[in-house]
């Protein structure tokens, strides 16, 4: 008798990709999405010695950067009347040919696209610093309104649209470092040792202030 092994697999699927319709959750998706994407280019820096430049636009026009060793030293690559030094941690960009000082005839439009894309990726990151301390003075004003201690008390329905990616994402830090905190802790509690060491492999302290938006 040949027994039911139940409802056949239907494998993996392909998940469609398309816009998300909801604001909210496309804020959330965005900040979750940038932080993943930002994470694997430094990952492919970091395993092949590649220089990378990403950057990425909100719909609501905010600029997020991420370089390795830079972002304006990735720029300035391309551009070879402003080489980048090698403490940048970049190579050189190559002389023009023929050995002379100038730009090969036809470049110098295209370099001054560059040099002004790099100059405007400068101002962006430096508003994007302004609004992250906007954020997070917003943050710290909505624990002080609901007389909490610490940020990830804060009343949530205080929070705006810029505000609650931001909180969701160092909510999201400070749970993972407590996760590995408990790992730690329950991995030294199973290794038996003896009595004159115990005080000496202790797992340090988490210092939750290390872990903030």
């Amino acid at each position: 008798m040949v027994r039911s092994r139940g409802r056949p697999s239907l494998g993996r699927q392909r998940i469609e990709i398309r816009p998300i319709e909801n604001g909210g959750r496309r804020q959330v998706t965005f900040s979750k999405r940038r932080h993943g994407l930002f994470k694997k280019a430094s990952e492919l820096s970091t395993l092949c010695g590649a220089s990378v430049a990403v950057v990425a636009f909100s719909t609501a026009g905010n600029v997020f950067a991420f370089g390795e060793p830079t972002v304006d030293a990735v720029l300035r690559r391309f551009d070879p009347l402003h080489p980048v030094a090698a403490d940048d941690g970049a190579a050189l960009a190559p002389a023009p040919a023929g050995g002379g000082d100038a730009a090969p005839p036809g470049d110098d439009k295209e370099l001054d696209v560059l040099r002004r894309a790099a100059d405007q990726t400068k101002e962006q990151v430096t508003a994007e610093q302004a609004r992250m301390r906007d954020v997070g003075d917003k943050i710290t004003q909505a624990m002080a309104a609901a007389g909490k201690r610490f940020w990830w008390e804060a009343d949530v329905e205080a929070l705006g649209e810029a505000e609650l990616p931001e909180f969701a994402r160092a909510l999201e830090r400070l749970r993972d470092s407590v996760r590995r905190h408990a790992d730690a802790l329950l991995s030294t509690a199973a290794l038996p040792q003896p009595p004159q060491q115990q005080q000496q492999e202790e797992v340090p302290e988490l210092d939750v202030s290390d872990y903030s938006f």
